[in-house]
């Protein structure tokens, strides 16, 4: 029976994978690289108006789950009317599940809360920060896929988690508009690059169904120093 069981779950799992949920392509991430130089006016990040979203998958995207992470402190570089650098730091404390994503009678939110903030995944007493910092700003080429609507650049950046930072590029929409700065972005990193691999031994059929992507939505605002 439990041989079947293993079966039937291996195979939800290949039907669901072929009807997905996930909505941005993974960004390409490696080593870090020189965090961008300070160019131009300062302007700081509105941290009560800017937030990070996320969203997590079961295999194929089955049985999502979603949140936010508060942005505690940060700042955006202007020159020429054009995105040169900043960084802003996430307070990994403040994560939040939306308990409309946890619909099962016998699954609590707060429960997921607890476990994403300990040892398994953020281990949120020993890093209780994450960060990002630009490394480079280009012109967005044509033809990116599942980017964030009205996406205009190319952002990378060193993205910091559990004390681990690698530099992830992603298309992003950046606008600048009389003394305000807005860099909005959706992407897919590989949470085991950061070292979080709870979930992750797939010879485990429990652990199989557990997708190693975490969807990032980025929605920093920024006013002139």
């Amino acid at each position: 029976m439990k041989k079947i069981s293993v079966i039937a779950l291996a195979g939800m799992g290949l039907l669901l994978a072929s009807c997905g949920d996930k909505k941005s392509d993974t960004a390409t991430a490696s080593q870090e690289q020189t965090v961008a130089e300070k160019q131009g006016a300062v302007f700081a990040v509105d941290v009560a108006a800017s937030k990070v979203n996320w969203k997590a998958f079961h295999k194929g995207g089955f049985a999502p789950r979603w949140g936010t992470l508060a942005v505690s402190t940060g700042e955006l570089s202007v020159a020429d009317n054009q995105l040169t650098s900043g960084e802003f730091v996430i307070d990994m404390k403040s994560i939040k599940v939306d308990p409309a994503s946890v619909t099962e009678k016998d699954k609590k939110y707060t429960d997921l809360e607890g476990h994403l903030k300990n040892e398994d995944f953020f281990n949120v007493e020993k890093f209780p920060t994450a960060d990002f910092k630009i490394t480079k700003v280009e012109d967005l080429t044509a033809g990116a896929q599942n980017a964030v609507e009205g996406a205009n650049k190319t952002v990378s950046g060193n993205l910091t988690l559990l004390g681990k930072t690698m530099n992830v590029t992603f298309p992003a929409k950046v606008d600048i508009v009389d003394k305000s700065a807005t860099l909005k972005a959706q992407f897919t990193v590989n949470r085991a690059d950061w070292g979080i691999k709870f979930g992750t031994d797939e010879t485990d059929p429990a652990e199989w169904m557990i997708s190693k992507d975490i969807e990032i939505g980025i929605d920093v605002k920024a006013d002139q120093k």
